[in-house]
């Protein structure tokens, strides 16, 4: 029986109400929330960035590090890359009467993008993010790169990819060791191996080679901390993400990335791309098949 987000788990890694704790307005211009599960900050300092100080109060286990979890890095076009990230980009954040808070990044001269992104908390351990984009002129091959840095207990960096050709085995979650790569990426399918390699990753600050590894059985990826046996689980719709990626296990940023979009967009079109991030208690992998495929139901009911 597949196991639904409505109900509270015994094993209490997922609990039942959807009406979560919303963010609060913080005195630094950023937002705080505290969902009984988590508690952090959001834009601290009214900075564009993710979660940050982000607690996990059952255990106390800090998890996040760096730029935080959940937050808008490089955004690119075909030869293009538009500043070192979008965590540098002017923004303005307002919080909804839903709890939620939306950010709003506007265009500007050599930056035809209006990008807006909404938090909001599904459960107390699951914050959905959607990422809305406007172009202001054409943008081909449109790519925002969807970061989170952890601490240091999440050693495990794993993705779920479809079994090697020719073989009878099921889809699985696949580590991300060195003896692999240094830097892998999981892509969806070959058109998405055909945009990682268009030249974008060259373009500097901080150019990078991926190794292109297994395709993705579904954008779903994992990093766990095996001491305190908690899982953070990110997932996308296939239709929204085009490739996972993460630098091998131990390597010193602990990040794992969603690449959102991956498509052309035409001046004056409007996208949006939907992401989800769930902090766990440790169980089997099936559990977080099940979250995954519950929360696509949701993205396309019926």
């Amino acid at each position: 029986m597949l196991l639904s987000t409505a109900v509270l788990f015994a094993a209490g890694f997922l609990y039942t109400s959807h009406g979560a704790p919303g963010f609060q307005p913080a005195d630094d211009g950023g937002f705080t929330f505290d969902t009984g599960v988590l508690r952090g900050k959001l834009r601290a300092g009214g900075k564009s960035v993710g979660l940050s100080e982000v607690i996990h109060v059952p255990s106390g286990t800090r998890l996040d590090r760096s730029q935080g979890l959940f937050s808008h890095y490089r955004v690119v076009t075909r030869g293009k890359r538009y500043g070192g990230g979008a965590w540098d980009w002017p923004c303005t954040a307002t919080l909804r009467p839903d709890g939620a808070v939306e950010a709003r990044f506007p265009a500007a001269e050599g930056r035809p993008i209006e990008l807006k992104a909404v938090y909001h908390w599904y459960d107390p351990a699951t914050l959905d993010l959607e990422t809305t984009v406007r172009a202001v002129e054409d943008l081909p091959g449109f790519e925002c790169f969807l970061a989170s840095y952890f601490t240091e207990g999440f050693t495990n960096a794993l993705a779920y990819v479809q079994p090697a050709p020719g073989a009878n085995n099921q889809p699985g979650f696949l580590a991300a060791q060195q003896s692999a790569a240094d830097w892998h990426m999981f892509p969806r399918d070959a058109a998405a191996v055909a945009i990682i390699q268009d030249g974008r990753w060259q373009l500097e600050p901080h150019p990078v080679t991926w190794s292109i590894r297994p395709f993705l059985a579904r954008p779903l990826a994992l990093r766990r901390a095996p001491a305190a046996d908690l899982v953070a689980v990110l997932m996308a719709p296939a239709t929204d993400c085009f490739a996972v990626a993460t630098p091998f296990e131990t390597e010193g940023h602990y990040s794992t990335y969603l690449s959102l979009f991956g498509r052309d967009i035409q001046a004056g079109e409007t996208v949006r791309a939907r992401a989800r991030l769930v902090i766990a208690a440790g169980a089997p992998d099936s559990q977080w098949l099940r979250l995954s495929e519950e929360y696509l139901r949701l993205r396309n009911p019926g």
